[in-house]
């Protein structure tokens, strides 16, 4: 072998050796994300909450780890969502809520779709989107294979994944429930102030919350509320020294904590279980698929939900809160074979920023740079991670907070008093704001500070308004 030649085998050589510890096309695992709409963190059998069954979301559990301390960097649809699928917080893009936003062109290359599609996969996104323009599934690199957002995207992504695959997929299943609970609300707002209807096209919403308040048949009345139906929550109060912006909300959100009685609430709480468990069923018939062709074995399974939902916490329904009920969610990762049944109680992670850098890191794909995530695959695999953050930043449309190991601050907008300290592990309910308190001045000025960094670090402009 000449001299040139015996260069050409050791750069070869040399080359295989490196890719060696990389796994090979045909062995990178398929990623299925489910995810589903306003289920808060306790909305799973397997929390122990006893008013909810949720066989298909507690068997990925079963199988996987489940992580109880994770929170959406907005605790809204759109800005979630869209944090999801860029892995930037939506500060990044300017956005606090639902109300109009736009994303740059620029952007779109980098966002989920494309990243797995550029590394060989097959990218497909089932159900419901609510990005900002110029989003849709096919500019951010997706194939769509149904818009619907209930049954029949479960049949759909069942049929995707019986197809005969020749490269790794991105399946994204997108479920719109238990949103509908939103209606029961606004629809109680509206007749009782003889207003309109809000959002009369939604036919099937409204149909799906009639039926999530049906009784069980042959049950008597004292039986229901004495057996079946979910008693308040044992935060159901205010909190003692509520940030005034938080007693400002009006329209069906301020009528219904000023008017709803035990009984409203309770039936709220009722039709919220029974909706989850809607959409437990859909995401249990595409587990079956995913079980019956075997891809189980190949596919990581990451489950988890937008945002959460007040669910009756502090005499709110809806989100939009820091609150946990709000802004803590479902989070599971389960890959059979490869995953064992655990929960971390320990590490807090983004749901939605963590997203992209995980997926990236079981597929082999080096994430977009910058990204303000970090994969949890080390804390899946062995529990822990060098460095893992101290605290978790959450943005809403009037607020900014900081989530450490042990206390909650948040400040927002208007009103006195502006700022909340909760004690997490003394006051998991979130009932006593220790911010006016002499004795906690020295942890008050310490989330100050890191919300304050934690601001700077993400460019985050409205952030900046309200740390001052």
């Amino acid at each position: 072998m000449g001299t040139g030649g015996r260069r050409q085998f050791l750069r070869a050589a040399s080359s295989l050796a490196a890719g060696a510890a990389l796994p090979a096309v045909e062995e990178r695992p398929n990623i299925l994300y489910i995810l589903t709409d306003q289920q808060h963190w306790n909305m799973m059998s397997c929390m122990g909450n006893p008013w909810v069954k949720t066989p298909a979301m507690d068997s990925l559990a079963a199988e996987g780890v489940r992580f109880e301390l994770a929170y959406a960097s907005n605790p809204v649809c759109m800005p979630a969502r869209t944090s999801m699928m860029s892995g930037r917080y939506p500060s990044h893009f300017a956005m606090r809520d639902n109300g109009p936003a736009q994303v740059p062109e620029s952007a779109l290359p980098q966002m989920l779709g494309h990243v797995f599609r550029r590394a060989g996969y097959r990218t497909a996104f089932g159900g419901k989107t609510h990005w900002p323009r110029p989003m849709t599934a096919e500019s951010i690199g997706f194939e769509t294979i149904t818009r619907d957002e209930r049954d029949e995207l479960a049949r759909r992504a069942a049929d995707f994944l019986r197809e005969k695959h020749t490269q790794p997929f991105l399946l994204v299943a997108s479920f719109i429930n238990p949103h509908d609970i939103c209606y029961l609300a606004i629809d109680a707002y509206t007749k009782a102030n003889q207003l309109p209807a809000m959002h009369p096209k939604s036919v099937v919403e409204r149909q799906r919350v009639a039926e999530a308040l049906e009784r069980p048949a042959g049950v008597a009345e004292a039986e229901f509320w004495g057996r079946y139906c979910p008693p308040l929550p044992a935060n159901h109060g205010p909190t003692r020294q509520e940030p005034a912006a938080l007693g400002k909300y009006g329209s069906f959100r301020g009528y219904v904590r000023k008017h709803w009685k035990e009984q409203d609430w309770r039936m709220h709480r009722w039709a919220y279980g029974r909706l989850t468990e809607r959409v437990d069923a859909e995401i249990g018939k595409v587990l079956a698929a995913l079980r019956e062709t075997g891809l189980d074995r190949k596919t990581v399974v990451v489950f988890a939900s937008d945002h959460g939902d007040m669910d009756a916490a502090h005499g709110f329904e809806h989100k939009s809160l820091p609150y946990e009920e709000s802004a803590r969610v479902p989070f599971v990762v389960s890959w059979k074979g490869r995953t064992a049944a655990r929960v971390d109680r320990r590490h807090l992670v983004s749901s939605c920023v963590d997203l992209m850098p995980t997926l990236c890191d079981y597929a082999g794909i080096t994430p977009p740079a910058g990204l303000p995530g970090r994969s949890v695959r080390p804390l899946v695999e062995r529990g822990r991670a060098a460095g893992w953050r101290e605290e978790v930043a959450i943005e809403c449309g009037d607020s900014r907070t900081i989530r450490s190991r042990r206390y909650k601050y948040s400040v927002f907008a208007g009103g006195e008093p502006r700022e909340m300290l909760i004690d997490l592990e003394r006051d998991p309910g979130e009932m006593r704001n220790l911010a006016g308190e002499a004795r906690f001045a020295g942890v008050l000025a310490d989330h100050r500070r890191r919300l304050r960094a934690r601001v700077e670090e993400l460019g985050d402009e409205f952030g900046r308004e309200l740390v001052g």
